[in-house]
């Protein structure tokens, strides 16, 4: 058996820490700025004289140090935000992951508008899984910002992955969301209060999650359990309507889940028909004049051109989210569009589904894992 120290190469040469090199890199410039200043104005006769053209010369030696040492941080300082946008884009990738553009027979496309400039990440949050029961979305908004929102969303979009595949029913989906949830805010208020515990007004017991939970079965019928979120809308040929007018439960996080979780029936989505989910950031967007934006006209103007894909209606509804609010909105702004490209009754039996062949027809309508559609942050 051959042993091997830690930190020792095979070859024999021990590993060397590039850290302390790097600081050095670091420090050496400014150290060589410096050390020409200071040696100018104690080694130089010119800096002794009073004259104008030593007055001048010493301005030009102490501006030309000084803008060196501007560029040499300006550059640090670059050069650390490129780092933190590469952190930025791995939590991004993480948090939420770029959906497929095809998924068991939908066509699928999703993209985030974020409220602060420079920034990712947000509340908003948005999946789609292929399982034995189904397609099933979700589409939330937490209450909030920062990363106490981006921890909350983390939570939920992990708990929606697991039980999506494990529950048969969408009603219990939602109660594992509900306590993920409920988990997540108590050992948030154990960090934010280790001494007494949740004051009454920590900002963790006004938290809330809105939560639209959808299924799609493998004949097209919908089904939708929702919590305070607004309802997508159904785009059928050139008309656009809500997908159901009754009315939602209350979101998650104040108040207990009713004990009858019932899906609501949302009648089939058929070949070409699409649905818009989103969140409340897109139709509360205002103009200079206050004017709210109305997701619906852009949408009817967004169906006017057939057939209508679902990247074509993004471009579409960001076009004039950004005109309207004259490119800054107020707050994040989440579209996921599913269009039903099966011209056949059923859709494509999803990868692993219970009952699917993993042969012949069945393995050939698997949707292609190759070239996803990455999520688009604008």
């Amino acid at each position: 058996m051959i042993r091997i120290k830690a930190g020792v190469p095979r070859s024999g040469r021990p590993r060397t820490n590039p850290r302390p090199r790097r600081r050095a890199l670091a420090l050496a410039l400014p150290t060589a700025w410096g050390a020409v200043a200071v040696g100018y104005k104690f080694g130089c006769p010119l800096a002794e004289q009073n004259g104008l053209g030593a007055r001048i010369v010493t301005s030009a030696v102490f501006f030309a140090v000084g803008t060196g040492l501007i560029l040499h941080v300006r550059r640090a300082l670059l050069r650390e935000l490129r780092q933190v946008r590469k952190v930025a884009g791995a939590a991004q990738s993480v948090l939420l992951r770029p959906l497929p553009p095809r998924l068991a027979g939908l066509n699928i496309a999703a993209a985030q508008l974020s409220a602060d400039r420079g920034a990712s990440i947000g509340g908003d949050l948005y999946e789609a899984v292929a399982t034995e029961h189904g397609v099933r979305v979700v589409m939330g908004d937490v209450r909030g910002h920062g990363l106490s929102a981006i921890g909350t969303a983390a939570a939920v979009l992990g708990s929606f992955r697991e039980a999506a595949h494990d529950e048969p029913e969408l009603g219990r989906v939602l109660g594992r969301l509900d306590r993920a949830l409920a988990r997540h805010l108590r050992e948030r208020a154990r960090a934010e209060h280790p001494s007494s515990g949740q004051e009454p007004d920590s900002p963790v017991a006004e938290e809330f999650v809105t939560v639209l939970l959808l299924e799609i079965t493998g004949d097209g019928e919908l089904r939708a359990i929702n919590c305070g979120h607004p309802w997508p809308y159904l785009l059928s040929g050139a008309r656009v309507e809500p997908l159901s007018a009754a009315d939602p439960l209350p979101p998650l996080g104040p108040f207990p889940l009713p004990t009858d979780l019932t899906a609501v029936d949302c009648g089939r989505l058929r070949p070409d028909e699409s649905l818009v989910l989103y969140t409340d950031g897109a139709e509360d967007a205002r103009d200079m004049r206050g004017r709210f934006f109305s997701l619906q006209e852009a949408l009817e103007k967004a169906v006017r051109d057939q057939p209508v894909s679902p990247q074509a209606v993004l471009r579409t509804v960001f076009t004039a989210l950004l005109h309207h609010t004259n490119g800054r909105p107020t707050d994040d702004i989440a579209l996921l569009v599913l269009r039903n490209d099966c011209n056949t009754r059923h859709f494509s039996a999803p990868p692993g589904a219970r009952g699917a062949d993993n042969s012949g027809s069945a393995a050939r309508a698997r949707p292609a894992p190759t070239h996803p559609q990455p999520t688009t942050h604008r």
